[in-house]
């Protein structure tokens, strides 16, 4: 197990992926997944206070998804596998290292910077960002 967590974590953190990432697929949901778990082992930067799946999900203006009515349902059993593989260490490139990620609006490019991280690359419509080797020792 690359987190501990509970069984509500686990229900939180598949809730979160399906808020975010489920126009993107099974796969885009598992890179979010790993931006989540991402921040709760980085002991760094904006993340350095942040040891639990519940406050990076609930870590002040992080997730928008939290807002979405696809948040406010329980999650179903293939999202909760779906938590579970990235809870337990899977993780999916562009994702693997990356902190943040935002869906640029159609048609646009993802910037090479955001939130001073840099762009580890694109899936569908979500743009990843990683921190440089070094940063989080955490993540590298």
């Amino acid at each position: 197990m690359l987190i501990n967590y509970s069984s509500k974590e686990l229900d939180l953190c598949a809730r979160l992926m399906r808020a975010e990432a489920l126009a993107e697929g099974d796969l885009g949901m598992l890179m979010v997944g790993n931006v989540i778990v991402n921040r709760a082992i980085a002991d760094c930067q904006d993340f350095k206070d942040l040891r639990s799946i519940t406050d990076v999900i609930y870590q002040k203006n992080q997730f928008s998804g939290i807002k979405s009515s696809l948040f406010n349902k329980g999650a179903t059993t293939k999202e909760r596998d779906l938590a579970k593989r990235v809870l337990k260490g899977e993780y999916y490139y562009p994702a693997t290292n990356a902190l943040y990620f935002y869906s640029p609006k159609t048609e646009e490019n993802c910037k090479s910077t955001w939130y001073g991280e840099y762009l580890a690359g694109r899936y569908k419509n979500h743009c990843f960002y990683e921190p440089e080797p070094g940063i989080c020792p955490q993540l590298h």
